[in-house]
């Protein structure tokens, strides 16, 4: 099972690297992530942070594999 909390922080603190969605299993989204952040100069490193917020708001509840965060 992964936390909600964990996955939250991750994609808030390194989600322009893509490590929260490495963390949920999803490693294609997350090697996008990085090549996003490194054309983008790190700009694209706003994606991760608000995916990070979201996933701590709820609005995202599963993993990779639709499993449920906890």
């Amino acid at each position: 099972m992964k936390k909600k909390m964990v996955a939250g922080l991750l994609g808030i603190f390194l989600g322009g690297w893509g490590i929260h969605q490495f963390y949920l299993g999803d490693a294609k989204k997350g090697i996008i992530r990085i090549v996003v952040s490194l054309v983008t100069c790190g700009i694209g490193g706003i994606w991760g942070f608000i995916e990070g917020i979201m996933i701590l708001a709820g609005s995202i509840k599963t993993d990779a594999a639709g499993n449920e965060l906890v």
